[in-house]
């Protein structure tokens, strides 16, 4: 374990994940988050899986497990993508299984990740992309000290007649 706090963990992927983020990819209430319109096959995943150690500046990403410091449950996951190493700058994303939400997992997941971009990698900034109707998303981020620059009007389509704007958060070191 090398990026923990009191409750949590973030650790790297292992090749044991494979079902439960084999679970997450093809959950389609995630998809819309994820910007994804077809399920992943787990032959794809599990070359992912075997790809997963490379260094970050090779893939231009991260996906780490959260888990429970306590019994070493995984509680959900955490990515670094869109590495623009030039620009020291990446997008954020955390996923908390609805069981555990409501309990400070992914306020403790994302300043534990920020701590690791800005004094690890180096980072100017993380950004995340956060859908006007997410409220508690858009808490959250305001709450871990990331501010609201602009919306992207009419961004995502959510339904057959249906767009939702975006809105764009920034987090400088």
């Amino acid at each position: 374990m090398f990026i923990q706090s009191k409750h949590i963990f973030l650790r790297a992927l292992e090749k044991a994940d494979a079902d439960l983020l084999y679970n997450i990819e093809n959950n389609q209430s995630v998809w819309q988050i994820s910007n994804t319109l077809t399920p992943i096959s787990k032959d794809v995943l599990l070359h992912y899986l075997e790809s997963a150690y490379q260094d970050i500046y090779t893939t231009k990403q991260l996906r780490l497990m959260i888990c429970k410091f306590e019994t070493n449950e995984i509680i959900g996951t955490i990515d670094l993508f869109d590495f623009e190493p030039l620009h020291q700058r990446m997008g954020l994303g955390v996923l908390i299984f609805e069981e555990f939400r409501q309990n400070g997992f992914a306020f403790e997941s994302i300043e534990l990740i920020k701590e690791y971009a800005f004094k690890t990698l180096l980072l100017n900034q993380l950004y995340c992309n956060i859908g006007a109707l997410n409220i508690s998303s858009q808490l959250l981020f305001k709450k871990c000290g990331f501010t609201e620059i602009g919306v992207k009007k009419q961004w995502n389509k959510i339904s057959s007649t249906e767009f939702e704007d975006e809105i764009l958060f920034q987090c400088f070191h």
